[in-house]
């Protein structure tokens, strides 16, 4: 299934990639996953990379806004990332583009 058959489908999800590099969503003190030193909620605030990387994302539910739990958060190293009933294990690179602030 390719982005236009998505998007025929959800119009919201058209916006959702377009919200992906776009300004600000969150008022605090906000920075990388990777760089998150303490486990806990945090809030999506957006998501940088080229366009790819962004529907990639959103495909496994990493979208700006939503809320995940931050399990083993090793500065410089692999996270486990739990959002919407899964756990995703990314690599550094990955978390590095994925912009959060702590709940």
């Amino acid at each position: 299934m390719t982005l236009k058959d998505l998007n025929k489908k959800c119009s919201c999800f058209a916006q959702r990639i377009q919200n992906c590099t776009k300004g600000e969503r969150c008022n605090k003190h906000h920075g990388p996953l990777s760089k998150n030193c303490q486990a806990g909620k945090v809030k999506i605030c957006k998501l940088t990379g080229d366009r790819r990387h962004c529907a990639r994302m959103a495909a496994l539910g990493v979208l700006p806004g939503a809320e995940a739990e931050l399990i083993c958060p090793q500065t410089g190293s692999q996270c486990l990332l739990k959002i919407h009933g899964g756990t995703l294990s990314l690599d550094q690179g990955t978390s590095d583009n994925i912009i959060v602030q702590s709940v």
